[in-house]
């Protein structure tokens, strides 16, 4: 059974794994833009939003999700 801690250590490794990605396609140079697109800002915004969530999971124990 999985428990809170360790679904929000999956949503933190998973929003920092996304940001990760999202700096090495535009790394690559995929895309239209050069720097950080507006598609790349709310993908930014969203795993930014995904490891928030991630890390107000953290605090609350071992209980099952």
């Amino acid at each position: 059974m999985v428990t809170k801690r360790q679904l929000g250590l999956l949503f933190i490794l998973l929003g920092a794994g996304a940001a990760v990605g999202l700096f090495v396609i535009d790394w690559l140079g995929a895309g239209q833009f050069q720097g950080i697109g507006p598609a790349q800002r709310r993908a930014l915004l969203l795993a930014g939003g995904v490891v928030l969530l991630g890390l107000s999971l953290l605090p609350l124990d071992d209980r099952p999700a």
